[in-house]
């Protein structure tokens, strides 16, 4: 019996053929996010899909997608889809670590530089006509090199980002839930409690999974105690953030700015309070976006289904 898979984003032709020899593929042509009801239909004829975070894979999708044998998720992360349920229905899931790492990182300290040197806010200034003359301190911004750099979430996009700090002379301090003493014999990072970091960081930056206890770990107390000077940097996930506490805190000058790449609601609405703010460098969750990265990815999804539906393991397995 002929295999059907179905691919929930436009992606190119030429790195979905490996698949054709193994099944029909199906793709949804467009560059938006996939209908619920389509895919909701689609799945229960799919011998595998190949989703993006955000298609939802749930108890709801699962229990009508009898054939189902792998969700390979094009991303890192896999809030998108229920674990539970995927295991309670014998569905393998699938996500691409280690290939965004670097890519990521690279991201993640260039929202730190653009925060730190108001570098959109002065690409505005110009295109805008607003430059008409130099003075001392005409959008000055914050140096990065020898300062401290918090990193909450030390796993490998921690451990680049860290590297990255390192060629800038910073002080590194991180928290994560197990002490890395090989990173911290690399690049001298040392460990503190969250708090402490918080209190010590120039630039916090925030790169933990979403789960139970990192939702809404950055609150209205975490900004608090950050430096009045600090500068917030998220890449990790959106729900990890209070986002009207941090709106308060860069309102009220409890902390002086913040580079997001992940918001709470992705995409984040162009009314939302925080991009009204210009000390606010907000990206559309581009973290891995680079063409290089985004093929090894799309090839290592194409890889996982191909395993899975010739009877094989797959390479990055999450259940």
């Amino acid at each position: 019996m002929t295999q059907y898979i179905f691919v929930t984003r436009k992606l190119p032709e030429n790195l979905l053929d490996p698949l054709r020899s193994i099944g029909v593929v199906d793709m949804w042509e467009q560059d938006s996010p996939c209908p619920r009801s389509v895919l909701l239909e689609k799945a229960k004829k799919a011998d595998a899909l190949l989703t993006m975070l955000s298609d939802r894979v749930d108890e709801e999708l699962l229990q009508k997608a009898k054939n189902l044998k792998i969700v390979a998720n094009l991303a890192v992360g896999y809030d998108n889809i229920d674990l539970e349920a995927s295991k309670k229905y014998g569905v393998t899931v699938s996500n691409t670590p280690d290939v965004l790492t670097d890519t990521t990182a690279d991201l993640t300290f260039a929202l730190l530089m653009a925060a730190a040197r108001r570098l959109v806010e002065a690409a505005d200034y110009v295109k805008e006509g607003k430059w008409t003359g130099w003075s001392p301190f005409l959008l000055a911004g914050n140096d990065i090199h020898h300062k401290t750099i918090g990193i909450v979430g030390m796993g490998k996009i921690g451990e680049a980002v860290a590297r990255r700090a390192k060629g800038f002379d910073m002080e590194i301090l991180y928290h994560n839930r197990s002490k890395k003493p090989e990173v911290e014999k690399e690049l001298g990072a040392k460990y503190c409690t969250f708090d402490e970091l918080l209190e010590k960081a120039d630039f916090v930056v925030n790169l933990t999974p979403l789960t139970n206890e990192t939702k809404n770990l950055f609150d209205e107390e975490a900004f608090k105690k950050m430096k009045t000077s600090a500068i917030f940097v998220n890449a990790g996930r959106g729900a990890s953030v209070d986002e009207n506490a941090l709106y308060n805190a860069l309102k009220t000058g409890e902390i002086a700015g913040c580079g997001l790449d992940v918001f709470k609601e992705e995409p984040i609405d162009s009314n939302h309070p925080l991009l009204s703010l210009k000390q606010v460098v907000a990206l559309p969750h581009i973290g891995s976006a680079s063409r290089e990265t985004r093929i090894k990815m799309i090839e290592l999804c194409v890889e996982n289904i191909q395993r899975v539906l010739t009877g094989e393991k797959p390479k990055t397995a999450v259940v």
